[in-house]
Formats: C-alpha cells, structure tokens, sequence
C-alpha cells in the first residue's frame, strides 16, 4: 500500500491527499507533525533531505515535491484523468495550477511565514496581511481567467475535477484560514462549493485527518 507521510494543514499534503482520493487509490496515512518539527528529524531527513511534507513511498520507490507526485500518480494511474485530452487545455489546466502551486502557495507556506515571525518580527496582523496581498494577487487573475472561459463547467475546468481543483481547493482553505475576503471571487468560490460535494475532497478536508489539531 501506498504509504502518505504528510501533515493535515499543509497545502500541499491537501492537494495531494485530494489527487489519491481523486484516483480512488487507497494508502496509508503517516502523520507528520510539523508543529513538533518532525519533519526536521533525522529520521524523516533520512526519508526526504529537504524536510518537507509530503512523501510518498510506494514500496522501494521515495517520492517527493507534490507537483512531481501527483505527475507520477497521473502516469501510473491514468483513468480518472487529471487533465484534459488536448494539448492545449491540459496546458491551460497546468496553468490554473502553477497560478496557485507557483505564484501563490511557495511565498505563504509554513517556513517563510516563520521567518517573517521569528527573524523579522512581524506580529500575526503583519503576516496575515502578507498572506492576503499574494493570496488577492493570484486569485484577482485566476478569476479573471476562469470567468473567461465561457466553455466552464462547476469546476475550473469542464465539468469533472481537475489538476487545476487540486491545486485550488487547498489554497481556498490557506485564504479563509488567513482571513482573506473571498466575497470578490465568486467564481472561485462556486468551484470550492462545487469540489465540497465531493467525497473524494470531503476526505481530503484537514479538519478530517486523524492528526487534525
């Protein structure tokens, strides 16, 4: 069995839980607490160098860095499929994703949020509002971008899941948690309604992991 190390706030342990889920693939859940800094442990540095969540292990084979996960489960496991037919709507879904995977979520994860804390001394106001300016930059243009596609169904994409609903969802959950005004992205907010319907992302939800705080 697959075996999920990972912690249940993380964005991108969520996104990665969602696309298993999404695949209908079972596997084991490893919590990893990054509150006590497990993930700076030898032992888990001995799993994954970089000490970041999540890992995957599939028998001998230790994977790393979600984007690249989530490409293996696609190959390994291609039906459902997380992207589109066509060439150009699977670069249009990889773009949706890398607005949020590349733009968004690498600049408010848990390691820069703590060096604005620790190092430079921003109070949790500070913080959340660093978290709102790059959270509103990004989800300004995704909404743009997917209100123009007058072809969309429910989801960012068509009218089943994608990568793009990967990658959103959780980033909608980092938004409520930093206090991001969602009321001026509707669109995006009718997605997350939307993917909530879902078993396969109700069970991915961090409040419903075992290690859930």
């Amino acid at each position: 069995m697959l075996q999920l190390h990972n912690f249940f706030r993380s964005g991108s342990s969520h996104r990665l839980r969602i696309a298993l889920n999404l695949k209908g693939l079972d596997y084991q859940y490893v919590a990893v607490s990054l509150g006590k800094q497990e993930h700076l442990s030898a032992a888990y540095k001995a799993l994954n160098p970089q000490g970041l969540v999540p890992t995957l292990v599939d028998g001998d084979s230790v994977l790393t860095q979600s984007p690249a996960i989530i490409e293996w489960l696609e190959e390994r496991h291609p039906a459902p499929a997380l992207l589109p037919a066509s060439p150009e709507d699977r670069a249009r879904v990889r773009a949706l994703a890398a607005l949020v995977g590349c733009d968004i979520h690498p600049i408010n994860n848990r390691r820069v949020l703590e060096y604005l804390r620790n190092v430079l001394g921003c109070d949790d106001a500070a913080v959340n509002a660093w978290c709102a300016t790059w959270i509103n930059a990004g989800f300004a243009a995704l909404e743009t971008l997917l209100v123009s596609d007058k072809t969309r169904g429910d989801f960012c994409f068509g009218n089943t899941p994608t990568l793009a609903d990967v990658y959103l969802v959780p980033q909608v959950e980092s938004a409520r948690r930093f206090k991001v005004d969602l009321g001026r992205y509707p669109t995006i907010v009718a997605i997350d309604q939307a993917c909530a319907r879902l078993d396969a992302f109700q069970k991915a939800a961090p409040a419903n992991q075992p290690d859930a705080l």
